[in-house]
């Protein structure tokens, strides 16, 4: 139960850290240039160094990039780990949809192809026809309206 518990605390930091975009930005710099030294991330954002800073802790922090010095710089480095995971967790998600979406494409073929199928420019339920309701059956005009006038107010 512990290892579960520790295990959804590293995935909530991982997702609170993808939640940022300049976070997003320093990861796909690092993806697309490899390492690079704090220097050379930070003057790539209008903010102050210490804030960027923080930026990195979060990220450290979350497994998503790790730090090296080397000299007097430190160098910061993707760790694709966590985003496996992550991939991971979220994998059923897009199956799930997936298939929603494979079910929405059959029923729009269907529709394409049968002339008679509830769409645009029927008169079935669902068409904005005031004369049609929701079983399909036509309404006559008169029982519209008494449906729509208001009840009597009663003397008390």
């Amino acid at each position: 139960m512990a290892a579960a518990g520790t295990r959804v605390r590293q995935h909530d930091r991982i997702f609170a850290a993808l939640a940022n975009p300049v976070r997003r930005e320093v990861l796909r710099m690092l993806r697309d240039e490899g390492p690079q030294s704090v220097a050379v991330l930070a003057g790539r954002f209008d903010m102050a160094r210490p804030s960027f800073s923080e930026h990195l802790r979060v990220l450290r922090e979350a497994g998503l990039v790790s730090e090296r010095k080397v000299g007097r710089q430190r160098l910061y480095r993707l760790e694709a780990v966590p985003l496996h995971e992550v991939q991971d967790w979220l994998s059923p998600f897009e199956r799930f949809w997936r298939g929603k979406l494979a079910g929405l494409r059959e029923v729009l073929d269907r529709m394409d192809d049968d002339p008679g199928a509830d769409g645009p420019g029927t008169d079935g339920p669902g068409t904005g026809d005031p004369g049609a309701d929701p079983s399909g059956e036509a309404c006559e005009s008169s029982d519209l309206s008494e449906k729509s006038e208001k009840p009597e107010k009663r003397e008390k």
